[in-house]
């Protein structure tokens, strides 16, 4: 037994040790995400094109179709609202930005001038018709002067004719004679001057051939309806309704000058917009065709409207200064040409002049 015993440990190390069962090895993560990879390929592979199959599609039937400018502004009428006459302002009836109706009163000046101008010609339109009474009177005068110078021809006749006689008899002188000539020659004098001075009266007297009015009482009349015309204008009216602008120029007392610009009216009821569009926009534009505005003071706000009018020139055809384009230097630049734009409906919020705005036609 001792003998063998060193032969056991030789016996063990022969038989090699079993191995520790093995775990099941875990499933692989690429097997889990495969599914997720191949999901996103394929909206890469297909929808990325689509998309921009659709986005293409979408450029091509729109591009062309419309035209647009942000070098647009809204517009209105303005009137330089001036005096006829001139004078000291004594009333202001308005303020900046009000709003008026037609015939409204904007202010008045002093009146008393031409009161007193009315009250001139309407002394001279009872001087012209004293005038006339006279003249009338003269004429009278005249008719009874021509009859007593005919009756001084008749007797002065008789008398010469007699001394005629007498000469040929010799019963009188050769100066009896030369005198009843004398007085008959007179006689008749008397009696062309009398007839001369009754068609001068007369003609005085005479009305003109329009209005058949002595023409002296006439010119007094036209003079004071004058002078009325310039004391109404002492009263300045609204011509229009509108928005009061500039009026800073409208103080009390201050001496107005006529014809020279004194408020400003805006019609703020029919606005439109002036769109300066490139003139390589305007191959397809045509009037009457859709558009769209939008402004820049209100966001979100869209105005429908359409082409009212395309210009008959570019801007720089009518500024002050226009280019000179026949010079060594020049440089191609295109250009801008007026569009007005005519709202078809009322904006929701009021229009002020010189807005900023942005303008899309639709030319198909």
């Amino acid at each position: 037994m001792d003998q063998l015993s060193p032969s056991r440990p030789k016996a063990e190390e022969a038989t090699p040790p079993k191995a520790a069962p093995k775990a099941d090895p875990l499933p692989a993560p690429v097997a889990e995400t495969a599914p997720k990879a191949s999901w996103r390929t394929r909206i890469l592979m297909f929808g990325l094109p689509a998309l921009l199959i659709a986005g293409g599609a979408g450029w091509w039937l729109t591009s062309g179709g419309s035209v647009s400018t942000d070098n647009a502004y809204v517009q209105m009428d303005k009137v330089s609202v001036a005096a006829e006459v001139g004078g000291r302002i004594t009333e202001v009836a308005v303020r900046d930005g009000q709003q008026v109706a037609k015939g409204q009163l904007l202010f008045r000046i002093d009146g008393e001038p031409y009161a007193l101008s009315v009250a001139q010609a309407t002394a001279a339109i009872d001087a012209a018709q004293v005038e006339v009474g006279n003249l009338s009177a003269s004429a009278n005068t005249s008719s009874v002067d021509i009859a007593a110078a005919r009756e001084d021809v008749k007797f002065a006749e008789v008398t010469f004719q007699r001394q005629a006689a007498l000469m040929e008899k010799g019963f009188t002188t050769k100066a009896a004679y030369d005198a009843a000539r004398h007085a008959l020659s007179q006689a008749r004098e008397s009696v062309r001057q009398a007839e001369a001075a009754a068609a001068e009266a007369r003609t005085k007297l005479a009305g003109g051939p329009s209005s058949g009015i002595n023409p002296q009482v006439e010119a007094a009349r036209v003079q004071r309806s004058q002078a009325e015309v310039n004391l109404g204008r002492t009263t300045v009216r609204a011509p229009s309704a509108g928005r009061i602008a500039q009026s800073d120029r409208l103080q009390v007392g201050q001496m107005m000058v006529a014809g020279l610009p004194a408020v400003t009216l805006v019609d703020t009821a029919h606005p439109w917009v002036e769109a300066n569009f490139k003139e390589t926009d305007l191959a397809d534009m045509r009037v009457g065709q859709r558009a769209e505005i939008s402004f820049d003071a209100y966001p979100g706000v869209k105005v429908r409207g359409h082409v009212l009018t395309i210009g008959a020139g570019t801007g720089s055809e009518f500024s002050v200064l226009p280019a000179q384009n026949a010079t060594g230097n020049w440089v191609k630049v295109t250009q801008r040409v007026p569009v007005r734009i005519a709202f078809d409906e009322k904006p929701a919020r009021d229009m002020i002049a010189g807005l900023s705005a942005d303008v899309q036609v639709f030319t198909k």
